[in-house]
C-alpha cells in the first residue's frame, strides 16, 4: 500500500478508545483492500472506512494454500477485563505492521445491547482496535439489523398462519394460498414446490390435488407449546424475556412467547457458519420453529418464509472490511454471543483471510468469551463446518484477572478497586493460574498448540508476570509471552507474533493433527456430557423433564446426528458464575434444548443463562452523546 499518514502518535498516558480513534485519520478503505490484493470488482464501499468484501475473491484464489489459521481466546472473563479483542488486534498489527507478514484479523460485529448496556464495544482498545470505533460498534453496515428483520419475519408468519389454520377450513385456505389468476389458472410458488415434495406430493398443478393433499399441504397445524423461535431486538431490555402476544380485538389469538437478543438468533448462527449463497438458502429453509401435533419438524420453508429470508439476507453474507489503527486490515462478520449462541466471526470471513495472506500469512480469528465456550465451539462447530485446520490457540490472560480466579475480593461497579489487584500478590496469582492450566490443558486435547498471552497492565509486577509465564509453560504452552499492545500498538506485540509463527511452524512439522472433541455418532446426551466432563470438569449432567423430552423428539426427528452449542455463563467453568478458578464436584443442569437445525446445531440451555440480558442500575449509554458543533460521537468507551 502507497504511504499514507493516518497522524497515528502514541500518547503516554494512553487516551479512552473513542479519543485514540478520533485522534487517527483512517486509510480510504480502498487502500487498504488493495494492499491485501483485492480487486476493484471484489469489493462495494460503504462510505470511506467500510467495504463490503465479495465471497467471489474465494473461487479467484481457489489455486493458493492457506495461510496460518490462529484462534485467540482466553480465561473465563471476569469484571476487569482480559483484552482477548485488543490482543487479536494487537497480534495481527504485529504480524502485519512489525514483523513483514501478511496479517488479518477477523472479529464479530458488536451487539448494540452491551455497547449501551455493561460491558462496551468489541473493537479492541487503546493503540490496539478498529478504527473508527464509533463505526464499528453503531450499526456497521445494517448486518445485525437484517437479521433481526428476517428473525421477527418468521415469527410473524409462524402466528399469522396458526391465526389463519384456526379461522378457516382447508378450502378456504387452499384458495388463499393458491389464488387463480384471472384466466383461471392456478400454481406452486417454488417455496410451495419444497413442501409438496418434502409430503411425497410429486405434483405440479394446484388442481391435481386430491381433498387429503390439500389438507396435508394447508395444515402445519403447529403445536404452540413446541415453539421455540422468539422475536428479537438488540437491546438489553429484560422486561421482554417473557410476553403475551394476539391481546389486539381484532386477533384474541394470545399466546406466551418472549424476545431473544438479536445476536441469539439462530439467523445470525446460520450466517456465522454459512459458506455460499446457496448454503444459507438451504440453512434457512431448514430452521425448525416447532412441531406439529403429530410431531413433525415445521420449518421455516413449511411456512413459506424462508426465500424472503435469503433475500433479507443477501448483502449480510458479505464481511465487512475495516481497519486498525496501524492500518492491518479486519474482516469483522457476524456476532453471535459465546454464552448463548457458538460465538465466532464467520466461516467466509476466516476463508477469504486465509486465502487473501497466503501460505506465509496469518488470519488472526478470535472466539468469544473464555476458552471453555468460545474456544471449544470454534473447534468442534465452526472448524467442523468449515473444514478448516487451526495451527495455534492463543490464550488470552491478565495478572488481574487471574487474581480474581485465585479468591480476590469481588469487584463491584462504583466501589474503588481492591489494593490486591494493584499490589503484588504472588500467592493470589499462583491460585488463579489453575483456571489458566486447565484453558492450557483443554487446548491441547484437540491437537493445537497452545501459546499464552499475558497481556499487561501498568500494575503487574515482574515476578507476578515471571510467575504466570513459568506455570504456562509447566502446563504445556508452547510459548508464554509477555504483550503490551493496549499501549504501544503492534510493536507491544511482537514477542507474542514471533511465538505465534515459531508454534505456527511447529504445529505444521507436526502434521497440524487437529482433532474433534467428540464424533457426530455419539447421542446427543454423549455429546453434551462429553463437553462437560471434558472441558467444564463436571461430575455429572442433570436434565429437567422439558430437556428430556425434547432431546427425545430431536433424536426422533432425525437430529443426533449435529453437534452441540452449550448455553452456560461465560463467567465459570461450572454454571455458577461465581465459582472462580477450577471448581470441582458440580454437575450441569440442563434446563431445556433447542434444535438450531438450519445453522447445525443442538443447543442446550445451563442453569440461569438468559437469552436477553439485563441493563444495570446504570448502562453505559449514561455517558454516550453527540458533540453539536463536530458531529462527533462522544462517551462511547
Amino acid at each position: 500500500m502507497a504511504s499514507f499518514n493516518s497522524g497515528l502518535v502514541f500518547l503516554d498516558p494512553v487516551p479512552s478508545d473513542i479519543e485514540v480513534s478520533q485522534s487517527i485519520n483512517p486509510a480510504p478503505i480502498n487502500l487498504i483492500a488493495e494492499s491485501i490484493g483485492l480487486l476493484p470488482s471484489e469489493y462495494d464501499l460503504y462510505g470511506s472506512n467500510k467495504a463490503k468484501v465479495s465471497l467471489a475473491v474465494r473461487q479467484r484464489l481457489s489455486h493458493q494454500n492457506n495461510g496460518n489459521y490462529v484462534v485467540v481466546t482466553g480465561i473465563n472473563p471476569t469484571p476487569l477485563g482480559e483484552g482477548k479483542s485488543t490482543t487479536t488486534i494487537g497480534l495481527a498489527q504485529a504480524l502485519g505492521a512489525h514483523l513483514g507478514t501478511k496479517a488479518i484479523a477477523c472479529i464479530r460485529q458488536p451487539s448494540q445491547g452491551p455497547t449501551f448496556g455493561i460491558k462496551g464495544g468489541a473493537a479492541g482498545g487503546g493503540y490496539a482496535q478498529v478504527i473508527p470505533m464509533e463505526e464499528f460498534n453503531l450499526h456497521l453496515t445494517g448486518d445485525i439489523h437484517a437479521i433481526g428483520a428476517a428473525n421477527n419475519l418468521v415469527s410473524a408468519a409462524i402466528e399469522t398462519r396458526m391465526f389463519h389454520e384456526s379461522q378457516q377450513s382447508d378450502k378456504a385456505l387452499f384458495s388463499r394460498l393458491c389464488p387463480a389468476e384471472k384466466d383461471g389458472s392456478k400454481s406452486f410458488s417454488s417455496i410451495m414446490i419444497r413442501r409438496l415434495k418434502k409430503l411425497g406430493i410429486d405434483k405440479t398443478n394446484p388442481n391435481d390435488l386430491t381433498v387429503e393433499e390439500i389438507s396435508k399441504f394447508v395444515r402445519l397445524d403447529i403445536d404452540p407449546s413446541t415453539i421455540t423461535w422468539n422475536r428479537v431486538l438488540d437491546v438489553c431490555d429484560r422486561f421482554l424475556r417473557g410476553i403475551i402476544t394476539g391481546v389486539g380485538k381484532a386477533e384474541n389469538f394470545e399466546r406466551k412467547t418472549g424476545f431473544d437478543i438479536t445476536v441469539a438468533s439462530e439467523i445470525m448462527a446460520v450466517l456465522a457458519l454459512t459458506t455460499s449463497l446457496a448454503d444459507m438458502r438451504d440453512r434457512l429453509g431448514n430452521m425448525v420453529i416447532g412441531m406439529s401435533k403429530s410431531g413433525v419438524p415445521i420449518t421455516t420453508d413449511d411456512l413459506g418464509v424462508a426465500g424472503a429470508l435469503c433475500v433479507l439476507m443477501k448483502d449480510a453474507i458479505a464481511p465487512t472490511m475495516m481497519q486498525t489503527v496501524e492500518q492491518t486490515p479486519v474482516l469483522v462478520h457476524a456476532g453471535p454471543f459465546a454464552n448463548i449462541a457458538h460465538g465466532n466471526s464467520s466461516i467466509v470471513a476466516d476463508q477469504i483471510a486465509l486465502k487473501l495472506v497466503g501460505e506465509d500469512g496469518f488470519c488472526i480469528t478470535e472466539a468469544g468469551f473464555g476458552a471453555d465456550i468460545g474456544m471449544e465451539k470454534f473447534f468442534n462447530i465452526k472448524c467442523r463446518y468449515s473444514g478448516l485446520t487451526p495451527q495455534v490457540a492463543v490464550i488470552v490472560a491478565t495478572v488481574r484477572a487471574l487474581k480474581m480466579h485465585g479468591g480476590g475480593p469481588d469487584v463491584v461497579a462504583g466501589k474503588p478497586l481492591s489494593h490486591v489487584y494493584k499490589e503484588e500478590a504472588l500467592d493470589l496469582v499462583r491460585a488463579g493460574c489453575s483456571n489458566l492450566i486447565h484453558h492450557i490443558k483443554n487446548v491441547t486435547k484437540y491437537g493445537v498448540t497452545p501459546v499464552v498471552a499475558i497481556n499487561k497492565f501498568a500494575t503487574d509486577t515482574q515476578a507476578e508476570l515471571d510467575l504466570v509465564a513459568q506455570l504456562s509453560l509447566e502446563a504445556g504452552a508452547y510459548a508464554a509471552v509477555v504483550a503490551n499492545h493496549w499501549a504501544k500498538g503492534g510493536a507491544g506485540a511482537t514477542d507474542l507474533g514471533l511465538a505465534v509463527k515459531a508454534a505456527c511452524q511447529a504445529s505444521k512439522d507436526a502434521g497440524s493433527p487437529f482433532k474433534f472433541l467428540y464424533p457426530l455418532s455419539l447421542s446427543l446426551k454423549e455429546k453434551i456430557e462429553t463437553i462437560c466432563f471434558e472441558m467444564y470438569g463436571a461430575v455429572g449432567v442433570e436434565y429437567t423433564e422439558l430437556a428430556e423430552e425434547r432431546l427425545a423428539k430431536y433424536t426422533e426427528a432425525g437430529y443426533s446426528h449435529l453437534p452441540i452449542c452449550m448455553a452456560k455463563t461465560q463467567y465459570s467453568l461450572s454454571t455458577d458464575a461465581a465459582a472462580k478458578g477450577v471448581p470441582t464436584g458440580f454437575k450441569i443442569k440442563v434446563r431445556d434444548v433447542r434444535a438450531a437445525v438450519g445453522a447445525g446445531y443442538i443447543y442446550p440451555i445451563c442453569g440461569d443463562i438468559m437469552t436477553v440480558p439485563g441493563l444495570p442500575t446504570r448502562p453505559g449509554f449514561y455517558d454516550v452523546d453527540i458533540d453539536l458543533e463536530t458531529g462527533r460521537v462522544i462517551g462511547l468507551f
